[in-house]
């Protein structure tokens, strides 16, 4: 399972955003692996917005900076980070583009997250 919340703010921006321009999807889709946060089934694309902290952003970085527990917290992490490939790879397998947003870039351009996602959709051949 997921360690966050659902229907974090940037999600429910991006759902709205997408929702707004006329694209119907799934949420928190529990028949794909990794149950993807947002899914448009019938353009087989699967979309997750990830919090920074829970799935490893900048690691290289970062990793050397958690000061408590260290050997708890890097296993964790780097067994999330793996398991996001592995999700990735099996989805990817089965015919489904799969975007990966980070939290913050949500936040702070939307905008750019969404056109990448609908410039994939209109290229999508639905027959």
């Amino acid at each position: 399972g997921k360690i966050r919340g659902k229907n974090t703010k940037p999600e429910l921006a991006f759902r709205k955003a997408l929702y707004a321009m006329g694209y119907r999807y799934r949420v928190d889709y529990r028949k794909l692996i990794g149950r993807p946060d947002i899914v448009l089934k019938k353009y087989k694309t699967a979309i997750f917005i990830d919090g920074e902290y829970w799935h490893g952003h900048n690691w290289e970085e970062k990793k050397p900076k958690i000061k408590t527990n260290r050997e708890f917290w890097i296993a964790k992490i780097e067994r999330n980070m793996q398991r996001d490939r592995e999700v990735n790879l099996e989805l990817e397998q089965h015919g489904y583009k799969v975007f990966r947003f980070w939290e913050s870039a949500v936040k702070k351009e939307l905008d750019s997250c969404i056109k990448k996602v609908i410039t994939h959709l209109e290229q999508v051949d639905l027959n």
